[in-house]
């Protein structure tokens, strides 16, 4: 998989919907947030591309693109990381209810 290219089709949805994509060092992965009114993901540049490309997959579903045409490959691989993401949530809420 070419999560280069991945990357290039994530950022053009966010674009496409006016959120603004930072790259900065620091001790996180990265998400979505809102700073002085403006929709910011940020992702934390030292991480692979594969890694990347799943925070802004996550990322985007959390800001909600549901009603934006996607390509059906991206459209696949969003909600791939989003089920992947919902799952390991689950199971954490689990582990730590034991």
């Amino acid at each position: 998989m070419n999560f280069l290219k991945l990357i290039t089709e994530l950022e053009e949805v966010s674009t496409q919907i006016g959120v603004k994509i930072r790259y900065e060092k620091g001790d996180f992965d990265g998400g979505y947030c809102i700073l002085k009114e403006e929709k910011i993901l940020v992702v934390n540049k030292r991480l692979t591309d594969a890694r990347k490309a799943s925070i802004l997959a996550q990322a985007l579903t959390e800001i909600g693109i549901e009603s934006i045409f996607i390509k059906p490959a991206l459209r696949d691989f969003i909600d791939n990381e989003a089920a992947k993401y919902r799952k390991t949530k689950n199971l954490i809420k689990k582990v730590a209810s034991l």
